[in-house]
């Protein structure tokens, strides 16, 4: 499917942009050491915001170097393996192409795709873009969450796997779609695929097919 570009850890960031809470983990560097991904989420990572993130369905986050690259021309200026707070850098995957529910096989470790990032104003102050909430949320390639289904070690140049898929077909950029951007073509298709959105996701998404 694909390969490991990095594997990226938070560094604290502080700062007016790092709204009410007053500090982000938001930006991740690469690590050249293996990395333990566990249940509870991505070894030596940081959560600040526990409030949107870091629950078991957002233990990890993927993000192509591809849209890195694009978002890189779009804005004209270098992006790098971690900006957009993703732990898992992948060249070759497209993951929000990826099936709700798919499983991956990287490393040792077994990770499952739970559903798209929401972009948000400590995103956009991170990388210094005004408007960018609005300019990602219509591109709609935004990476998935992952849930890891079993502990294990991942490094860069790994392998991705892709172990199993559902048949419903559902992608994580079809999902994203419906709750953002009004996709009712899309609402019966992609109900197909609310047994495998973790809660509170699937209510929300429920809402809208």
């Amino acid at each position: 499917m694909g390969v490991v570009s990095s594997v990226n850890v938070a560094v604290l960031s502080t700062g007016e942009w790092t709204g009410r809470i007053g500090k982000s983990g938001i930006d991740k560097r690469p690590v050249s050491r293996t990395v333990l991904f566990a249940e509870s989420g991505v070894d030596g990572d940081l959560v600040c915001d526990t409030d949107n993130h870091g629950r078991w369905f957002q233990a990890a986050y993927a993000f192509d170097a591809e849209e890195l690259a694009f978002w890189s021309d779009e804005l004209g200026k270098e992006l790098v393996p971690g900006n957009a707070g993703e732990n898992l850098t992948l060249t070759g995957c497209a993951s929000s192409d990826a099936v709700i529910g798919e499983r991956w096989g990287i490393g040792n470790a077994v990770l499952r795709v739970t559903g798209p990032r929401q972009p948000c104003r400590v995103f956009a102050g991170f990388w210094d873009v005004q408007g960018l909430v609005k300019r990602f949320t219509e591109h709609g390639r935004t990476g998935t969450y992952c849930a890891v289904e079993r502990s294990g070690e991942v490094r860069a140049d790994d392998e991705v796997r892709v172990l199993s898929r559902p048949e419903h077909g559902v992608t994580v950029a079809e999902v994203f779609a419906v709750q953002f951007h009004g996709r009712d073509d899309l609402a019966e298709h992609v109900a197909r695929c609310l047994p495998d959105l973790p809660e509170p996701w699937r209510a929300k998404v429920a809402t809208k097919v």
